[in-house]
């Protein structure tokens, strides 16, 4: 089975905090490194890829940090996965795929469109408003 990875989960999370922050500004990395306690190499590579995604923007000096390149209602919750993970499929990928001959093919792509339809109906706004909610924590700089 298809497993999101921790970088993917990190990702997600980190994209919410900087949801939850006031839009102009920009987070230093120190800042979400503390707040999730990780490692500052660790989160540079996720916010790298995220950056090559075109998902954020990053900014170098004493005012410097990261932001959201749009507002947090245009990201959904699949294209950030995918800009992790690549695409989403609860099927593994075989050199030759045998498996497509065994006539549950219908099922798994079924399956594999649920997946997707289900992380796409998500947007990064109501992730960072439900941990609003949960935590009571709302960040500003």
């Amino acid at each position: 089975m298809y497993k999101i990875s921790t970088r993917g989960q990190y990702a997600l999370l980190i994209m919410t905090d900087l949801a939850e922050t006031e839009e102009d500004c920009f987070t230093p990395l120190k800042t979400l490194s503390h707040r999730r306690n990780l490692s500052t190499k660790y989160l540079e590579q996720i916010l790298i890829q995220l950056g090559k995604n075109g998902l954020v923007s990053g900014s170098r000096g004493a005012n410097g940090g990261y932001r959201l390149n749009r507002s947090a209602d245009d990201y959904t919750v699949g294209e950030i996965l995918r800009a992790m993970e690549g695409e989403l499929s609860p099927r593994g990928t075989f050199e030759n795929n045998h498996l497509e001959s065994v006539g549950n093919e219908l099922f798994w792509e079924a399956f594999e469109k649920d997946i997707n339809d289900f992380v796409d109906s998500y947007t990064l706004a109501q992730l960072a408003q439900k941990n609003k909610e949960f935590t009571g924590y709302e960040y500003c700089i």
